[in-house]
């Protein structure tokens, strides 16, 4: 089955862009992708805190209640062990990064499609937005390294 190349190129691509256009493609897959892993860190972030809380809530209830201490046991480890999974993944951060690298894409975008700020009356509009996507991009993920190198990695032989 064909599909229109119209229909492929999105509700917001510029009139004249052919939907093959490499810089448009990637401003919208990158769009695209940072929206989507934004809303899975939001969601791992938000499940593993409440899930935090409801144990934490529920280990003075265990204890007042008498409950095997097995049980008062495993549910203080599957705090640390969700705290510490908090960390290692480092879910709110991620969230926050690719929200935001995700709207500052977008501006970039509709900045675009408006022929406004630094794309207003400029010869080379395609090659500045593929600049400034990649140099947004790259920015992004020279931070996301650096969060990387903080985490602490186990040390072989100790």
């Amino acid at each position: 089955m064909s599909v229109d190349p119209a229909a492929r190129a999105g509700p917001g691509a510029p009139r004249g862009l052919s939907p093959a256009d490499s810089t448009w493609a990637r401003l919208e897959d990158q769009i695209g992708w940072y929206d989507r892993k934004s809303g899975q860190a939001q969601r791992a972030f938000k499940g593993l805190k409440l899930a935090t809380l409801v144990l934490a809530a529920g280990l003075p209830v265990a204890v007042a209640a008498s409950a095997p201490g097995w049980i008062v046991a495993s549910m203080g480890a599957m705090v640390a062990v969700i705290e510490g999974a908090q960390q290692l993944y480092k879910f709110q951060e991620n969230w926050i990064t690719y929200r935001s690298t995700c709207e500052t894409l977008r501006h970039e975008q509709y900045l675009y499609l408006a022929n406004a700020g630094p794309y207003a009356d400029t010869g080379g509009r395609d090659a500045l937005l593929a600049e400034r996507i990649e140099g947004l991009v790259s920015q992004e993920h020279a931070k996301w390294a650096a969060t990387q190198e903080q985490t602490p990695q186990p040390r072989a032989g100790r």
